[in-house]
């Protein structure tokens, strides 16, 4: 893509860009609309993943949807097929990285929504991270997120446990599944690497297409195994395939074409607090559409959920009138 990411993004990834770019008016579409779009519909995939036919293992099915969606946003981006030989020895290095990420995400989450239901898989996935992305930035940076960034991210985690121990609190609730905690986790922190080496890449100059392009493309083919061995006969369905078609082109090609646009004005660590939307819809959808049920606490979680991405998403004071978020 051209230079055109926000100085703050600049300085978030690395400050890579030797010039400052001229700051340009946010439209609608630029920022976290897209992104808050994309989570939306991401709240919708365990619940799709649920409706696929008994008997196909839950990593099979998120893998055939990163399978079809990673080869369309390869096929599709201008600048795929050219972005390894265009990027430095450690740009390809991050590439590698966050390719396994991608891959690793839906290996873990699948089998945490089949373990533990699909409102605490993507809680704990989505609410890890934030967490997650702003300490490997300070890590690797050695830069401190944004005061900003820290109150809304301790907003939406809080809302996320509320959301998430909800049950328990209110005496109803089934033991938690531990190895579904921490398959969710470290679904969580796959996220936050893409999305971070993702960042870091477009802010370098890069096509934010061709990076999730490539990224997804090569993600696809190392799950592609997964969905060989493990799928059977399930997804030749018409329901199999049906929610196959509906992960792969929604919420995987879709959603990421909108992530990376949002990327591009968006520092990961932003993006990250803002997918926390994700929870509340499939926390909703859970209830609404599966008979998952909610106790009132647990409704407060989603509210204090809420006010944090809303204190995120939206400018105040001089931010208003600026071309950026923090």
């Amino acid at each position: 893509m051209p230079n055109d990411t926000s100085s703050h993004s600049s300085r978030a990834l690395g400050g890579a860009a030797s010039a400052r770019p001229r700051p340009r008016h946010a439209g609608p579409f630029a920022g976290p609309l897209p992104i808050l779009t994309a989570a939306v519909l991401w709240g919708t995939t365990g619940t799709a993943s649920s409706l696929a036919p008994d008997g196909v293992p839950a990593a099979a099915i998120g893998a055939a949807g990163l399978v079809l969606g990673g080869l369309l946003l390869f096929l599709t981006a201008p600048g795929s097929r050219s972005l390894p030989g265009a990027c430095t020895g450690g740009e390809r290095r991050l590439l590698a990285l966050g390719t396994l990420a991608v891959a690793g995400y839906p290996l873990a989450f699948y089998p945490a929504v089949a373990r533990t239901g699909v409102a605490v898989a993507t809680v704990i996935a989505l609410g890890g991270a934030p967490v997650f992305a702003g300490l490997l930035a300070w890590f690797t940076r050695r830069s401190r997120p944004s005061a900003r960034w820290a109150t809304a991210t301790a907003a939406a985690v809080l809302g996320c446990t509320v959301l998430v121990l909800g049950p328990g609190l209110a005496g109803d609730g089934a033991p938690v599944d531990v190895l579904g905690v921490v398959s969710a986790g470290l679904a969580g922190l796959s996220y936050a690497v893409y999305a971070l080496v993702g960042g870091r890449l477009i802010a370098h100059g890069h096509s934010s297409g061709a990076v999730l392009g490539v990224m997804f493309g090569g993600a696809a083919l190392l799950v592609l195994p997964v969905v060989l061995w493990g799928a059977g006969g399930g997804l030749l369905t018409v329901r199999g395939a049906l929610v196959v078609l509906y992960l792969g082109v929604v919420t995987t090609f879709l959603c990421y074409r909108l992530f990376g646009h949002g990327l591009r004005r968006t520092a990961p660590q932003t993006a990250t607090t803002l997918t926390l939307a994700e929870p509340a819809v499939a926390a909703v959808l859970g209830v609404a559409v599966l008979g998952e049920r909610l106790p009132d606490v647990s409704w407060c979680g989603l509210a204090v959920l809420a006010l944090g991405i809303v204190f995120l998403a939206v400018p105040v004071g001089s931010r208003a009138r600026g071309t950026r978020l923090e």
